[in-house]
Order: C-alpha cells, then sequence, then structure tokens
C-alpha cells in the first residue's frame, strides 16, 4: 500500500497532476463515509444527501 502512494505521488510530481489530490480526496472521504454508514443509524441521513 505504502509503495502505490509513493508511485501515486511520483506520477502527479512528474507530470505536474496535482490537481488529483483534491479528487482523490474526496473519493477517500465519500468513499469512507458511504462504507461507515452501511449499517449505522446514520445511514438514512447520508443517504438523503447524495
Amino acid at each position: 500500500m505504502l509503495s502505490l502512494i509513493k508511485e501515486l505521488a511520483a506520477y502527479m510530481s512528474a507530470r505536474k497532476k496535482w490537481w488529483l489530490l483534491p479528487t482523490i480526496t474526496i473519493l477517500l472521504i465519500v468513499g469512507g463515509l458511504l462504507v461507515l454508514a452501511q449499517g449505522t443509524a446514520v445511514a438514512p441521513f447520508i443517504y438523503t444527501v447524495f
């Protein structure tokens, strides 16, 4: 997993694709919210947002 992060950082640095960083961060946050809310009482509130 650490090597994947290193390769991604090297790619973004070499290709000057720094705009990918906020996109990846937002995707990880949304994915984490969906995984955490899968079986909780918060699920109906999170699904109404999307």
